[in-house]
């Protein structure tokens, strides 16, 4: 029987990075910087600009002075919003090492119900009054669930069971995948051949050992108070590293995509000529 310590919270508040001003200013920029080279480079794809942008600029603001607090709807907002493109992505990257035309709205129709219903499932806890601070940057689950005043086992057992669906069946289908690639680059003649095709998949394979790594680490294990610290490290890099790379995946290894930039480039030297 859950014991209740006072009224239920009505917003939280994040674990602050560091209380060293110095540190503060430091990390501030560093993010911003990231987060802007994010935004520069991934222009053309919106959809992960959004991905990034339902974190950083709330963990921009919650860098300096005292904890800001999150209301109960905005964090619960946050999260579904996190899960579903953070879960779409996972297809995407997964359809698109069949290299095949799958439209985007399955991806993002599986994600939406997935993240739906488990935010909702989350956000029907009853919350302590006396937990209020996300050991976080960002609502996530497993911090989220820490802080309920009743037992969370089966919460804890659904979200493993959703986890090994968006992230390891996905990244069986990858494994295969490149399995037979792997099989058909190696009767390439030509070394050079050869290297062009491995050169083709490698960045495509660095976004996804650098996600489905980091996610695996986070919500493939059992939890504990060390786990949830080392968490919010795994998450810096799907929040900055795998975004950044994403052009080179998306847009700059694509033909069409580099010979359109490459033909708006020169108009714009011919016309700065005249």
């Amino acid at each position: 029987k859950p014991v209740f310590n006072g009224s239920s919270p009505t917003e939280f508040v994040f674990r602050v990075f560091t209380t060293v001003p110095e540190f503060q200013v430091l990390l501030f920029f560093l993010f911003l910087l990231l987060y802007l080279m994010i935004l520069c480079g991934n222009t053309v794809i919106i959809w992960v600009i959004c991905y990034t942008t339902v974190v950083v600029p709330l963990m921009l603001s919650n860098i300096f002075g005292a904890q800001k607090p999150i209301p109960l709807a905005g964090c619960g907002a946050q999260m579904f919003f996190f899960l579903t493109l953070g879960g779409a992505d996972c297809f995407l990257l997964a359809i698109m090492a069949y290299d095949r035309y799958v439209k985007l709205g399955s991806a993002v129709g599986l994600a939406f119900f997935l993240s739906l219903q488990f935010t909702a499932l989350i956000f029907t806890l009853p919350f302590c009054g006396h937990r209020r601070e996300i050991n976080h940057f960002l609502c996530k689950v497993p911090p989220v669930l820490c802080l309920s005043c009743t037992d969370i086992r089966v919460h804890q057992a659904v979200l493993y069971v959703v986890s090994i669906l968006v992230l390891t069946i996905p990244f069986l289908f990858i494994c295969v995948s490149y399995a037979f690639i792997t099989c058909a680059i190696l009767r390439i003649r030509s070394a050079e051949g050869r290297r062009r095709a491995f050169s083709t998949c490698s960045s495509h394979l660095t976004v996804v050992l650098l996600q489905y790594g980091c996610c695996a680490l986070v919500y493939l294990r059992l939890q504990s108070s060390s786990s949830v610290d080392e968490d919010r490290q795994f998450a810096l890099v799907y929040t900055f590293i795998t975004p950044l790379l994403n052009p080179l995946i998306y847009t700059l290894r694509n033909k069409d995509v580099k010979g359109a930039l490459k033909k708006v480039i020169s108009t714009k030297g011919t016309s700065e000529s005249f």
